[in-house]
Protein backbone atom coordinates (compact mmCIF):
# COMPACT_ATOMS: atom_id res chain seq x y z
CA UNK A 1 0.00 0.00 0.00
CA UNK A 2 1.16 3.39 -0.46
CA UNK A 3 1.71 5.55 2.68
CA UNK A 4 -0.55 8.85 2.88
CA UNK A 5 0.37 12.21 1.49
CA UNK A 6 3.33 14.15 3.63
CA UNK A 7 1.93 16.35 5.68
CA UNK A 8 3.10 19.87 6.28
CA UNK A 9 5.19 19.42 8.94
CA UNK A 10 6.89 16.53 7.43
CA UNK A 11 6.95 18.92 3.95
CA UNK A 12 8.66 21.77 6.31
CA UNK A 13 11.75 19.48 6.77
CA UNK A 14 11.94 18.36 2.99
CA UNK A 15 15.17 19.59 1.05
CA UNK A 16 14.86 21.61 -2.15
CA UNK A 17 16.46 20.93 -5.14
CA UNK A 18 16.87 22.57 -8.80
CA UNK A 19 14.41 22.62 -11.17
CA UNK A 20 14.49 19.61 -14.11
CA UNK A 21 12.37 19.84 -17.40
CA UNK A 22 10.59 16.01 -16.60
CA UNK A 23 10.20 13.88 -13.79
CA UNK A 24 9.17 10.32 -14.72
CA UNK A 25 7.91 8.09 -11.73
CA UNK A 26 8.82 4.44 -12.63
CA UNK A 27 11.92 2.40 -13.23
CA UNK A 28 10.40 -0.25 -15.67
CA UNK A 29 11.21 -0.28 -19.39
CA UNK A 30 8.36 2.19 -20.06
CA UNK A 31 9.84 4.72 -17.77
CA UNK A 32 13.51 4.21 -18.86
CA UNK A 33 12.49 4.30 -22.23
CA UNK A 34 10.95 7.77 -21.71
CA UNK A 35 14.05 9.19 -19.99
CA UNK A 36 16.34 7.94 -22.20
CA UNK A 37 14.59 9.86 -25.18
CA UNK A 38 13.65 13.02 -23.45
CA UNK A 39 17.36 13.05 -22.32
CA UNK A 40 18.57 12.62 -25.90
CA UNK A 41 16.34 15.55 -26.67
CA UNK A 42 17.82 17.79 -24.27
CA UNK A 43 15.97 17.95 -21.57
CA UNK A 44 16.91 17.69 -18.18
CA UNK A 45 15.48 14.64 -16.70
CA UNK A 46 15.06 13.26 -13.37
CA UNK A 47 13.76 9.22 -12.89
CA UNK A 48 12.31 8.50 -9.65
CA UNK A 49 12.05 4.42 -8.74
CA UNK A 50 10.32 3.27 -5.55
CA UNK A 51 12.19 0.15 -6.19
CA UNK A 52 14.76 -1.55 -8.40
CA UNK A 53 15.35 -0.95 -12.44
CA UNK A 54 12.92 -3.21 -13.69
CA UNK A 55 12.33 -4.84 -10.48
CA UNK A 56 8.88 -6.03 -11.18
CA UNK A 57 7.10 -6.42 -14.28
CA UNK A 58 9.87 -5.65 -16.92
CA UNK A 59 11.75 -8.66 -15.53
CA UNK A 60 9.08 -11.04 -15.50
CA UNK A 61 8.23 -11.14 -18.92
CA UNK A 62 8.83 -14.17 -21.49
CA UNK A 63 12.11 -12.75 -22.78
CA UNK A 64 10.47 -12.05 -25.84
CA UNK A 65 10.70 -9.08 -28.85
CA UNK A 66 7.60 -10.44 -30.88
CA UNK A 67 4.85 -9.10 -33.40
CA UNK A 68 2.42 -10.96 -30.87
CA UNK A 69 1.50 -13.88 -33.38
CA UNK A 70 -1.37 -14.52 -31.38
CA UNK A 71 -2.93 -11.19 -31.16
CA UNK A 72 -4.13 -11.79 -34.90
CA UNK A 73 -6.91 -13.76 -34.01
CA UNK A 74 -8.26 -11.30 -31.63
CA UNK A 75 -7.85 -8.89 -35.22
CA UNK A 76 -5.48 -6.90 -33.51
CA UNK A 77 -3.76 -6.12 -36.65
CA UNK A 78 -2.61 -2.60 -36.11
CA UNK A 79 -0.28 -3.64 -32.77
CA UNK A 80 0.83 -6.42 -34.93
CA UNK A 81 2.33 -4.38 -37.19
CA UNK A 82 3.66 -1.87 -35.31
CA UNK A 83 5.44 -4.46 -32.86
CA UNK A 84 6.81 -5.88 -35.76
CA UNK A 85 8.18 -2.99 -36.95
CA UNK A 86 9.82 -2.75 -34.00
CA UNK A 87 11.28 -6.00 -33.67
CA UNK A 88 13.54 -5.02 -36.53
CA UNK A 89 14.45 -1.56 -35.07
CA UNK A 90 15.07 -3.05 -31.66
CA UNK A 91 17.18 -6.14 -33.26
CA UNK A 92 19.51 -3.21 -34.86
CA UNK A 93 19.63 -1.08 -31.89
CA UNK A 94 20.44 -3.58 -29.36
CA UNK A 95 21.89 -6.01 -30.61
CA UNK A 96 23.59 -7.53 -27.71
CA UNK A 97 20.74 -7.74 -25.54
CA UNK A 98 17.72 -9.25 -28.71
CA UNK A 99 18.59 -11.48 -31.50
CA UNK A 100 16.68 -13.59 -33.47
CA UNK A 101 14.74 -17.40 -32.08
CA UNK A 102 12.82 -20.29 -34.33
CA UNK A 103 10.25 -21.14 -33.07
CA UNK A 104 8.17 -24.65 -33.86
CA UNK A 105 4.48 -24.32 -33.63
CA UNK A 106 3.20 -27.79 -33.22
CA UNK A 107 -0.31 -28.89 -34.80
CA UNK A 108 -2.94 -29.96 -32.76
CA UNK A 109 -6.16 -30.51 -35.46
CA UNK A 110 -8.91 -30.27 -32.57
CA UNK A 111 -7.31 -26.96 -31.45
CA UNK A 112 -6.71 -24.82 -34.90
CA UNK A 113 -6.99 -26.26 -38.07
CA UNK A 114 -4.02 -26.12 -40.43
CA UNK A 115 -4.74 -23.95 -42.80
CA UNK A 116 -5.56 -21.23 -40.09
CA UNK A 117 -1.97 -21.53 -38.98
CA UNK A 118 -0.81 -21.78 -42.26
CA UNK A 119 -2.53 -17.98 -42.69
CA UNK A 120 -1.69 -16.77 -39.65
CA UNK A 121 2.19 -16.99 -40.14
CA UNK A 122 1.66 -15.96 -43.92
CA UNK A 123 0.26 -12.78 -42.45
CA UNK A 124 2.58 -12.67 -39.72
CA UNK A 125 5.44 -12.68 -42.43
CA UNK A 126 4.32 -10.01 -45.13
CA UNK A 127 1.78 -7.82 -42.32
CA UNK A 128 5.05 -5.39 -42.10
CA UNK A 129 6.82 -4.66 -45.41
CA UNK A 130 10.51 -4.04 -43.58
CA UNK A 131 10.69 -7.33 -42.15
CA UNK A 132 14.32 -9.52 -42.48
CA UNK A 133 13.81 -12.20 -40.76
CA UNK A 134 13.56 -15.62 -42.62
CA UNK A 135 9.53 -16.50 -43.22
CA UNK A 136 7.73 -19.15 -41.42
CA UNK A 137 7.62 -23.09 -43.21
CA UNK A 138 6.05 -26.17 -42.73
CA UNK A 139 7.60 -29.17 -41.26
CA UNK A 140 6.80 -33.21 -41.75
CA UNK A 141 7.81 -34.80 -38.01
CA UNK A 142 6.51 -38.16 -38.74
CA UNK A 143 7.54 -39.16 -35.26
CA UNK A 144 11.28 -37.97 -35.05
CA UNK A 145 12.67 -35.63 -32.67
CA UNK A 146 11.61 -34.74 -29.27
CA UNK A 147 8.13 -33.67 -29.81
CA UNK A 148 5.06 -36.56 -28.74
CA UNK A 149 4.67 -39.29 -32.10
CA UNK A 150 0.94 -37.58 -32.20
CA UNK A 151 1.93 -34.65 -33.73
CA UNK A 152 2.41 -35.14 -37.02
CA UNK A 153 2.74 -31.97 -38.38
CA UNK A 154 4.50 -28.21 -37.36
CA UNK A 155 5.53 -25.08 -38.77
CA UNK A 156 7.92 -23.06 -38.08
CA UNK A 157 8.82 -19.38 -37.90
CA UNK A 158 11.08 -16.14 -36.46
CA UNK A 159 10.58 -13.77 -33.65
CA UNK A 160 13.10 -12.36 -31.25
CA UNK A 161 14.60 -13.11 -27.62
CA UNK A 162 15.42 -10.72 -25.25
CA UNK A 163 17.23 -10.08 -22.10
CA UNK A 164 14.24 -7.58 -20.43
CA UNK A 165 15.75 -6.66 -16.97
CA UNK A 166 19.30 -5.53 -19.20
CA UNK A 167 17.20 -4.48 -21.52
CA UNK A 168 15.73 -1.62 -18.71
CA UNK A 169 19.17 -1.41 -17.24
CA UNK A 170 20.71 0.04 -20.43
CA UNK A 171 17.96 2.42 -21.39
CA UNK A 172 18.61 3.80 -17.91
CA UNK A 173 22.46 3.58 -18.28
CA UNK A 174 22.52 5.48 -21.14
CA UNK A 175 20.07 8.10 -20.30
CA UNK A 176 22.06 8.75 -17.15
CA UNK A 177 24.85 9.09 -19.95
CA UNK A 178 22.56 12.08 -21.58
CA UNK A 179 22.53 13.83 -17.93
CA UNK A 180 19.60 11.90 -16.41
CA UNK A 181 19.42 11.52 -12.60
CA UNK A 182 17.79 8.05 -12.01
CA UNK A 183 17.03 8.04 -8.49
CA UNK A 184 16.47 4.08 -6.89
CA UNK A 185 14.62 3.01 -3.96
CA UNK A 186 12.78 6.52 -4.12
CA UNK A 187 9.04 6.85 -4.18
CA UNK A 188 7.18 9.64 -5.18
CA UNK A 189 5.09 10.86 -2.00
CA UNK A 190 3.01 13.51 -3.77
CA UNK A 191 3.03 15.67 -6.45
CA UNK A 192 0.74 18.60 -7.37
CA UNK A 193 0.81 21.59 -9.94
CA UNK A 194 2.05 25.33 -8.24
CA UNK A 195 1.24 28.08 -11.32
CA UNK A 196 2.77 26.24 -14.28
CA UNK A 197 5.49 23.88 -12.50
CA UNK A 198 4.51 20.34 -10.76
CA UNK A 199 5.73 20.45 -7.13
CA UNK A 200 7.20 16.95 -6.19
CA UNK A 201 8.02 15.18 -2.71
CA UNK A 202 10.55 12.24 -3.38
CA UNK A 203 11.27 9.85 -0.05
CA UNK A 204 14.88 8.82 -0.87
CA UNK A 205 16.39 5.95 0.69
CA UNK A 206 17.98 7.09 3.35
CA UNK A 207 14.18 7.91 4.59
CA UNK A 208 14.26 12.36 4.15
CA UNK A 209 11.83 13.69 1.65
CA UNK A 210 13.41 15.55 -1.09
CA UNK A 211 10.97 18.46 -3.03
CA UNK A 212 11.88 18.84 -6.91
CA UNK A 213 9.97 21.31 -9.07
CA UNK A 214 9.81 19.91 -12.86
CA UNK A 215 7.86 21.48 -15.77
CA UNK A 216 6.24 18.10 -16.92
CA UNK A 217 5.58 15.25 -15.07
CA UNK A 218 4.95 11.64 -16.44
CA UNK A 219 3.28 8.34 -14.56
CA UNK A 220 4.76 5.58 -16.20
CA UNK A 221 4.49 3.50 -13.07
CA UNK A 222 3.23 0.39 -14.74
CA UNK A 223 1.22 -1.68 -12.05
CA UNK A 224 0.41 1.22 -9.96
CA UNK A 225 0.01 3.76 -12.56
CA UNK A 226 -3.78 4.08 -11.38
CA UNK A 227 -2.70 4.13 -7.87
CA UNK A 228 -0.35 6.72 -8.05
CA UNK A 229 -2.88 8.92 -9.83
CA UNK A 230 -5.20 8.72 -7.39
CA UNK A 231 -3.51 8.66 -3.89
CA UNK A 232 -0.22 10.46 -5.28
CA UNK A 233 -1.66 12.80 -7.96
CA UNK A 234 -4.66 13.45 -6.56
CA UNK A 235 -6.74 13.12 -9.51
CA UNK A 236 -9.50 10.74 -11.54
CA UNK A 237 -7.32 7.92 -13.48
CA UNK A 238 -8.32 8.45 -17.14
CA UNK A 239 -7.95 4.46 -17.22
CA UNK A 240 -8.70 1.62 -15.14
CA UNK A 241 -6.06 -1.35 -14.26
CA UNK A 242 -6.56 -4.99 -14.70
CA UNK A 243 -3.67 -7.00 -13.52
CA UNK A 244 -3.28 -9.97 -15.06
CA UNK A 245 -0.42 -12.22 -13.64
CA UNK A 246 1.74 -14.10 -15.74
CA UNK A 247 3.77 -17.08 -14.29
CA UNK A 248 7.23 -18.97 -15.52
CA UNK A 249 9.04 -21.88 -14.24
CA UNK A 250 12.91 -23.09 -15.32
CA UNK A 251 13.73 -25.93 -15.63
CA UNK A 252 16.69 -28.63 -16.88
CA UNK A 253 17.14 -28.24 -20.63
CA UNK A 254 14.23 -30.22 -22.30
CA UNK A 255 16.08 -30.20 -25.72
CA UNK A 256 19.85 -29.42 -27.08
CA UNK A 257 18.51 -27.42 -30.33
CA UNK A 258 18.56 -24.04 -30.49
CA UNK A 259 14.93 -23.66 -31.33
CA UNK A 260 12.14 -22.08 -29.14
CA UNK A 261 8.69 -24.12 -28.73
CA UNK A 262 5.33 -22.47 -28.77
CA UNK A 263 2.07 -24.54 -27.58
CA UNK A 264 -1.23 -24.50 -27.98
CA UNK A 265 -3.47 -25.68 -25.09
CA UNK A 266 -6.44 -26.75 -24.92
CA UNK A 267 -8.46 -23.36 -23.16
CA UNK A 268 -6.69 -21.32 -26.40
CA UNK A 269 -4.00 -20.00 -24.56
CA UNK A 270 -0.02 -20.48 -25.46
CA UNK A 271 2.94 -21.62 -23.77
CA UNK A 272 6.51 -20.76 -24.66
CA UNK A 273 9.56 -23.17 -24.22
CA UNK A 274 12.59 -21.47 -24.75
CA UNK A 275 16.09 -22.27 -24.57
CA UNK A 276 17.52 -19.99 -21.28
CA UNK A 277 20.97 -19.53 -20.24
CA UNK A 278 22.87 -22.60 -21.60
CA UNK A 279 21.76 -25.22 -19.58
CA UNK A 280 18.14 -24.71 -19.05
CA UNK A 281 14.32 -24.41 -20.75
CA UNK A 282 12.44 -20.99 -19.74
CA UNK A 283 8.65 -22.18 -19.81
CA UNK A 284 5.51 -19.71 -19.65
CA UNK A 285 3.11 -18.01 -19.38
CA UNK A 286 0.05 -17.78 -17.33
CA UNK A 287 -2.76 -15.47 -17.42
CA UNK A 288 -4.54 -15.12 -14.79
CA UNK A 289 -6.60 -12.09 -13.15
CA UNK A 290 -4.42 -11.01 -10.10
CA UNK A 291 -5.73 -8.83 -6.85
CA UNK A 292 -2.68 -7.80 -4.15
CA UNK A 293 0.62 -5.82 -3.79
CA UNK A 294 2.24 -6.47 -7.41
CA UNK A 295 5.45 -6.64 -5.48
CA UNK A 296 4.49 -9.64 -3.71
CA UNK A 297 3.45 -11.72 -6.65
CA UNK A 298 4.55 -15.26 -6.79
CA UNK A 299 3.45 -18.40 -9.11
CA UNK A 300 0.90 -20.39 -7.50
CA UNK A 301 0.97 -24.51 -7.28
CA UNK A 302 -1.90 -24.54 -9.47
CA UNK A 303 0.00 -22.40 -12.48
CA UNK A 304 3.39 -24.62 -12.29
CA UNK A 305 1.10 -28.03 -13.13
CA UNK A 306 -1.02 -25.97 -15.71
CA UNK A 307 2.40 -25.03 -17.62
CA UNK A 308 3.89 -28.80 -16.94
CA UNK A 309 0.96 -30.11 -18.25
CA UNK A 310 0.40 -28.19 -21.60
CA UNK A 311 4.60 -29.56 -21.93
CA UNK A 312 4.04 -32.72 -21.18
CA UNK A 313 1.25 -32.81 -24.10
CA UNK A 314 3.57 -32.18 -26.46
CA UNK A 315 6.94 -33.71 -25.38
CA UNK A 316 8.10 -37.40 -25.39
CA UNK A 317 9.88 -36.02 -21.79
CA UNK A 318 8.25 -35.83 -19.32
CA UNK A 319 8.39 -33.17 -16.63
CA UNK A 320 7.43 -33.11 -12.99
CA UNK A 321 7.03 -30.46 -10.01
CA UNK A 322 10.60 -31.14 -8.36
CA UNK A 323 12.05 -30.94 -12.06
CA UNK A 324 11.62 -26.67 -11.54
CA UNK A 325 14.79 -25.21 -10.35
CA UNK A 326 13.83 -21.64 -10.38
CA UNK A 327 9.96 -19.77 -10.82
CA UNK A 328 9.00 -16.17 -11.04
CA UNK A 329 6.07 -14.43 -11.68
CA UNK A 330 4.71 -10.80 -12.66
CA UNK A 331 1.54 -8.77 -13.26
CA UNK A 332 0.93 -6.98 -16.60
CA UNK A 333 -0.48 -4.22 -16.50
CA UNK A 334 -3.62 -4.02 -18.90
CA UNK A 335 -6.00 -1.44 -19.71
CA UNK A 336 -9.01 -2.42 -18.08
CA UNK A 337 -12.20 -3.45 -20.37
CA UNK A 338 -15.12 -6.18 -20.26
CA UNK A 339 -13.18 -8.61 -21.61
CA UNK A 340 -13.69 -11.92 -19.44
CA UNK A 341 -11.03 -13.71 -20.49
CA UNK A 342 -7.85 -12.13 -19.03
CA UNK A 343 -5.53 -13.87 -22.41
CA UNK A 344 -7.79 -11.99 -24.41
CA UNK A 345 -7.65 -8.20 -23.24
CA UNK A 346 -5.15 -5.92 -25.31
CA UNK A 347 -0.94 -5.52 -24.56
CA UNK A 348 -1.91 -2.21 -26.40
CA UNK A 349 -0.75 0.86 -24.57
CA UNK A 350 -2.70 4.20 -24.37
CA UNK A 351 -1.22 7.81 -23.45
CA UNK A 352 -3.14 10.21 -21.59
CA UNK A 353 -2.14 13.97 -21.63
CA UNK A 354 -3.53 16.71 -19.16
CA UNK A 355 -2.82 19.86 -19.17
CA UNK A 356 -2.69 22.96 -21.42
CA UNK A 357 -0.32 24.84 -22.61
CA UNK A 358 -0.15 27.33 -19.97
CA UNK A 359 -0.40 24.28 -16.96
CA UNK A 360 2.35 21.86 -16.51
CA UNK A 361 1.63 18.68 -18.38
CA UNK A 362 0.84 15.15 -16.86
CA UNK A 363 1.41 12.53 -19.02
CA UNK A 364 -0.07 9.03 -17.88
CA UNK A 365 1.37 5.94 -19.61
CA UNK A 366 -1.55 3.06 -19.16
CA UNK A 367 -0.34 -0.93 -20.65
CA UNK A 368 1.97 -1.83 -23.44
CA UNK A 369 4.46 -4.58 -24.03
CA UNK A 370 8.20 -4.83 -23.86
CA UNK A 371 8.34 -4.30 -27.76
CA UNK A 372 6.73 -1.65 -28.39
CA UNK A 373 8.75 0.36 -25.29
CA UNK A 374 10.62 2.44 -27.58
CA UNK A 375 7.65 3.67 -29.44
CA UNK A 376 5.81 4.27 -26.51
CA UNK A 377 8.17 6.42 -25.57
CA UNK A 378 8.81 8.53 -28.44
CA UNK A 379 4.91 9.65 -28.76
CA UNK A 380 5.16 10.35 -25.43
CA UNK A 381 7.84 12.86 -25.29
CA UNK A 382 6.44 13.67 -28.86
CA UNK A 383 3.39 14.90 -26.76
CA UNK A 384 5.39 16.68 -24.29
CA UNK A 385 7.72 18.67 -26.59
CA UNK A 386 5.15 21.10 -27.12
CA UNK A 387 5.79 22.62 -24.14
CA UNK A 388 9.43 21.92 -24.72
CA UNK A 389 10.40 24.03 -27.71
CA UNK A 390 13.94 23.63 -27.43
CA UNK A 391 13.73 20.03 -27.54
CA UNK A 392 15.73 18.18 -30.07
CA UNK A 393 14.00 15.46 -32.95
CA UNK A 394 12.92 12.17 -32.19
CA UNK A 395 16.41 10.09 -32.11
CA UNK A 396 16.31 6.71 -31.17
CA UNK A 397 15.24 4.86 -33.85
CA UNK A 398 18.33 5.22 -35.27
CA UNK A 399 20.87 5.16 -32.86
CA UNK A 400 22.05 2.00 -30.90
CA UNK A 401 21.31 1.19 -27.37
CA UNK A 402 24.11 2.10 -25.13
CA UNK A 403 26.98 -1.19 -25.82
CA UNK A 404 25.24 -1.91 -29.23
CA UNK A 405 27.92 0.15 -31.75
CA UNK A 406 28.63 -3.65 -33.34
CA UNK A 407 27.80 -5.13 -36.36
CA UNK A 408 26.97 -8.81 -35.02
CA UNK A 409 27.78 -10.76 -32.05
CA UNK A 410 29.97 -13.09 -33.73
CA UNK A 411 32.27 -10.04 -34.98
CA UNK A 412 32.05 -8.80 -31.64
CA UNK A 413 32.93 -12.09 -29.87
CA UNK A 414 36.16 -12.07 -32.15
CA UNK A 415 37.05 -9.20 -31.83
CA UNK A 416 37.14 -9.48 -27.71
CA UNK A 417 38.84 -13.37 -28.59
CA UNK A 418 41.88 -11.22 -30.03
CA UNK A 419 42.21 -9.04 -27.47
CA UNK A 420 42.24 -10.99 -24.52
CA UNK A 421 43.05 -14.38 -24.86
CA UNK A 422 43.38 -15.33 -21.62
CA UNK A 423 39.20 -15.20 -21.43
CA UNK A 424 37.31 -18.79 -22.10
CA UNK A 425 34.64 -18.60 -24.14
CA UNK A 426 31.51 -18.87 -22.00
CA UNK A 427 33.24 -15.72 -20.67
CA UNK A 428 33.28 -13.45 -23.57
CA UNK A 429 29.73 -15.00 -24.86
CA UNK A 430 28.38 -13.81 -21.99
CA UNK A 431 29.59 -10.14 -22.17
CA UNK A 432 28.78 -10.10 -25.50
CA UNK A 433 25.43 -10.57 -25.05
CA UNK A 434 25.34 -8.70 -21.68
CA UNK A 435 27.33 -5.96 -22.49
CA UNK A 436 28.01 -5.07 -25.66
CA UNK A 437 31.33 -3.01 -26.08
CA UNK A 438 30.19 -2.13 -22.36
CA UNK A 439 32.30 -4.69 -21.27
CA UNK A 440 35.43 -3.03 -22.36
CA UNK A 441 34.82 -0.60 -19.54
CA UNK A 442 35.67 -3.10 -17.21
CA UNK A 443 38.30 -5.03 -19.71
CA UNK A 444 40.10 -1.90 -20.20
CA UNK A 445 44.04 -2.24 -18.55
CA UNK A 446 43.40 -5.73 -17.60
CA UNK A 447 46.08 -8.11 -19.31
CA UNK A 448 45.28 -11.29 -17.35
CA UNK A 449 42.69 -13.63 -15.46
CA UNK A 450 44.31 -12.53 -11.92
CA UNK A 451 43.78 -8.58 -12.95
CA UNK A 452 40.36 -9.31 -12.34
CA UNK A 453 40.02 -9.83 -9.07
CA UNK A 454 38.38 -12.54 -6.66
CA UNK A 455 36.10 -14.56 -9.50
CA UNK A 456 32.54 -15.56 -7.55
CA UNK A 457 31.75 -18.67 -10.01
CA UNK A 458 30.20 -19.02 -13.52
CA UNK A 459 32.76 -16.58 -14.19
CA UNK A 460 31.68 -13.53 -12.67
CA UNK A 461 35.13 -11.35 -11.13
CA UNK A 462 35.26 -8.30 -8.92
CA UNK A 463 36.38 -6.55 -11.75
CA UNK A 464 32.67 -7.06 -13.35
CA UNK A 465 31.23 -6.81 -9.70
CA UNK A 466 32.62 -3.38 -8.93
CA UNK A 467 31.03 -2.34 -12.44
CA UNK A 468 27.73 -3.29 -12.19
CA UNK A 469 27.53 -1.71 -8.59
CA UNK A 470 29.34 1.57 -9.89
CA UNK A 471 27.67 1.98 -13.27
CA UNK A 472 24.53 -0.20 -13.06
CA UNK A 473 23.47 0.29 -8.96
CA UNK A 474 23.67 -2.96 -8.14
CA UNK A 475 24.01 -2.76 -4.59
CA UNK A 476 22.67 -5.98 -3.11
CA UNK A 477 23.38 -9.60 -4.57
CA UNK A 478 19.97 -9.86 -5.39
CA UNK A 479 19.51 -7.34 -8.21
CA UNK A 480 23.14 -8.06 -9.38
CA UNK A 481 22.53 -11.79 -9.58
CA UNK A 482 18.73 -12.09 -10.80
CA UNK A 483 18.51 -8.49 -12.37
CA UNK A 484 21.16 -7.28 -13.72
CA UNK A 485 22.33 -10.69 -14.60
CA UNK A 486 20.83 -14.08 -14.56
CA UNK A 487 23.36 -15.76 -12.86
CA UNK A 488 21.37 -16.22 -9.76
CA UNK A 489 20.93 -19.87 -11.95
CA UNK A 490 24.36 -20.81 -12.04
CA UNK A 491 25.75 -19.83 -8.43
CA UNK A 492 25.36 -21.81 -5.61
CA UNK A 493 24.36 -20.75 -2.51
CA UNK A 494 27.83 -20.61 -1.01
CA UNK A 495 29.12 -18.60 -4.01
CA UNK A 496 26.09 -15.98 -3.78
CA UNK A 497 25.90 -16.02 0.44
CA UNK A 498 30.08 -14.89 -0.72
CA UNK A 499 29.13 -12.56 -3.02
CA UNK A 500 26.80 -11.05 -0.62
CA UNK A 501 29.50 -10.46 1.84
CA UNK A 502 31.77 -8.87 -0.82
CA UNK A 503 29.24 -6.50 -1.98
CA UNK A 504 28.20 -5.43 2.00
CA UNK A 505 31.94 -4.86 2.62
CA UNK A 506 32.13 -2.06 -0.60
CA UNK A 507 28.81 -0.21 1.41
CA UNK A 508 29.95 -0.25 4.56
CA UNK A 509 33.13 1.13 3.39
CA UNK A 510 31.53 3.57 1.28
CA UNK A 511 29.20 4.42 4.15
CA UNK A 512 32.27 4.94 6.16
CA UNK A 513 33.88 7.77 3.91
CA UNK A 514 30.58 9.34 3.30
CA UNK A 515 28.31 9.51 5.85
CA UNK A 516 24.88 10.48 5.60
Amino acid sequence: MLPPHPDERQAAQTRSSKLVDLVVIGGGINGSGIAVDAAGRGLSVLLCEQHDLAAHTSSASSKLVHGGLRYLEQFDFRLVREALGEREVLMAKAPHLIWPLRFVLPHRPHLRPRWMLRAGLFLYDHLHRGITLPRSKALELNGQGILNPVISHAFEYSDCWADDSRLVALNAVQAASLGADIRLHTRCESARRRNDLWEIDLLGPDGKLERVTARALVNASGPWAARVMERVIDQRSPHGVRLVKGSHIVVPQIHRGKEAYILQNEDKRIVFVLPYEGAFSLIGTTDVDFQGDPSEVKPDASEVDYLISVVNAHFKRQLRAGDVVHSFAGVRPLISTDTAKPSEVSRDYSLTLDGGIDQAPLLAVFGGKLTTYRRLAENAVDQLARWFPQAGKAWTAEHALIGGDFESQTSLHAELRAEYRWLDEAQIARYVRSYGTLCRVFLRGMRCAPDMGEEFGAGLTEREVKYLREHEWALDAETLLWRRSKLGLHLSADQQARLSAYLEELNTAERDVCPS
